[in-house]
């Protein structure tokens, strides 16, 4: 579903957890990492289209997570014609995004990356606000510094801690007001404790979630082994890589956070 322009509607979510670090997943079979997010179906509001990805992708129902504000306006962003599918060039532009900033009040064990049967991860880790910034692929550079420094206002200077907050002068927006009635009803997530395999990097170490993961014979090497689809990548950090953007692929993030996971 394209707008008059020829961007798609989608929303972007920023989680975070209690000591403000972001969910950054990594793409299934793919070096990229990237927040989730995902296209705006017809009928639905940007709140309801939140609540749909963040079940589908992270597993999290909406009693997992508090909405702590969201972008005021559509944030866009062009795509490079060569990213483009040859049969939507010419009318296909890029992408209108709503960002959501949500806090995790849930724990880690209820996040899922099998709730659907197209898993958009196969790990995920916690990482420092600013680091998808850094690492994001060029051309959606624009767009994720304007939703972090946006929200970032309302998450550091609401905490009393504006240390790691970036300034952006006199044009900076206010988050817009949330109309909390579109929160869907909960429903049972489809990961069950023996499927949920969960690996954690302490101290460079791969080390398995036995809170309620399924036993295994050894814990993945490195911050990128996914049982999933039996793949060994790279142990040597995680590289920005440029993936089909209609997708909402981004670059990695440096291999330097402590904790990591993968799914069983």
């Amino acid at each position: 579903m394209l707008d008059r322009e020829g961007y798609r509607p989608n929303v972007g979510i920023i989680l975070v957890n209690q000591k403000n670090e972001v969910f950054w997943g990594k793409r299934i079979r793919e070096h990229a990492w990237q927040f989730p997010q995902g296209g705006i179906k017809y009928g639905e509001s940007p709140v309801q289209a939140m609540y749909r990805e963040l079940q589908e992708e992270v597993g999290l129902l909406p009693e997992h997570v508090r909405i702590l504000g969201r972008t005021r306006d559509w944030l866009r962003y062009n795509v490079p014609s060569h990213f483009i599918r040859r049969d939507s060039r010419g009318h296909y532009k890029g992408q209108k995004q709503i960002w959501f900033l949500l806090r995790l009040v849930g724990r880690d064990t209820d996040v899922c990356l099998r709730a659907s049967g197209h898993p958009e991860f196969d790990a995920w880790r916690w990482s420092h606000y600013w680091v998808p910034l850094e690492s994001v692929i060029d051309f959606k550079r624009e767009v994720y510094s304007l939703a972090l420094n946006e929200l970032a206002g309302i998450l550091f200077r609401r905490g009393g801690d504006t240390r790691y907050l970036r300034q952006r002068g006199n044009g900076e927006r206010k988050p817009a007001a949330l109309d909390k009635k579109d929160i869907p009803h909960a429903a049972p997530s489809a990961c069950r404790p023996s499927e949920e395999g969960a690996y954690r990097l302490e101290g460079g170490t791969a080390k398995e979630n036995t809170s309620h993961a399924a036993p295994s014979a050894s814990p993945p090497r490195g911050l990128h082994a996914a049982r999933i689809h039996q793949a060994q990548d790279s142990p040597q950090g995680l590289s920005r890589v440029q993936t089909h953007p209609e997708e909402g692929s981004l670059g990695g993030g440096p291999a330097t956070k402590k904790h990591a996971h993968t799914i069983g």
